[in-house]
Formats: C-alpha cells, structure tokens, sequence
C-alpha cells in the first residue's frame, strides 16, 4: 500500500490520539486538584495497567504464544516512565497559569521538537532522517502557536 493510500487513516488515527491525550490530561490534572499529581499519575496508571491486562489477555487468547515477539532492548518496554512522567507534569502546569490550553500547546512544541531530533539522529532504533526546511518551520509555527495561545490567555 502507498504512503498517500493510508494517510487519511493514519492522520484520523493520530489526531484521535492527540484528542484522547488532551481528555486523559484534563482528567488527571482535575483528579490531582483534590489529590495530589503523583496520586494522579498513579491512579490513572494503574487504571491504564489494568485495561492493558485486559486487552493483553483477550489478544492472547486467539494468538499462539510463539506469535508475542520478546526480543529486543529492555528500553522498549519502559514507556510507562515517560508516560508517567506526562501524567505528573501535566497535572502540575495544568492547575498553574498555562492551563488546559497552554499545557497541550508546549506539550506539542515539546513532542515536534522531540520528534525532530529523533528522527535525525536516529534515536531509538529509527531510520535517521535529516531535518527539511519543512519540518523545521512547522516547529517554529509551533512554537509560535503556542506563544499566542500562552499570551491570548493571560
């Protein structure tokens, strides 16, 4: 299948990600409100923990289990550290003065920027791909974006 074929789907896929990070991000800064943001970060891991058991075991129970591949860095299973730490910072800038908005905002300045220097340096096992003039003015457009939503809600 073509790039240009599965783009649309893709691109539906990546911005209900982006909306599903805004939800579960409004919801644990409000949860950290009358708790704490570690408290927050816990819960909705150990939340998120056991609806991944779950869908862990209704997958296993068509699949052989020579079909679950367990090779590869140890690193590779760690997501839940920066997850965690996503949880826990969100709540804390989420209730401060950046609010909903501005949070989401830095968050994806931090995830394009992030994403950049990923791919060109080939962390993380990724083909390395050298930065275009495109990708790094979309980062400045970010960054600006976010400037605008910071200062039009002060």
């Amino acid at each position: 299948m073509r790039n240009i074929e599965v783009w649309p789907k893709l691109s539906g896929l990546a911005i209900l990600a982006g909306v599903s990070l805004a939800v579960m991000i409004d919801w644990n800064s409000a949860l950290a409100r009358y708790s704490s943001p570690l408290f927050a970060s816990w819960t909705a891991h150990g939340v998120g923990a056991a609806a991944s058991a779950l869908v862990l075991a209704a997958a296993r129970r068509g699949a052989p289990a020579a079909s679950i591949d367990r090779r590869g860095p140890l690193w590779e299973r760690l997501g839940g550290i920066p997850g965690a730490l996503t949880v826990l910072l969100a709540a804390i800038t989420v209730n401060g003065p950046l609010g909903l908005p501005g949070t989401i905002a830095l968050l994806l300045v931090g995830q394009v920027g992030f994403g950049i220097a990923t791919d060109g340096f080939g962390w993380f096992g990724l083909q390395r791909r050298r930065p275009t003039f495109c990708l790094l003015a979309s980062l400045a457009l970010v960054l600006s974006g976010a400037a605008l939503v910071i200062g039009g809600s002060a």
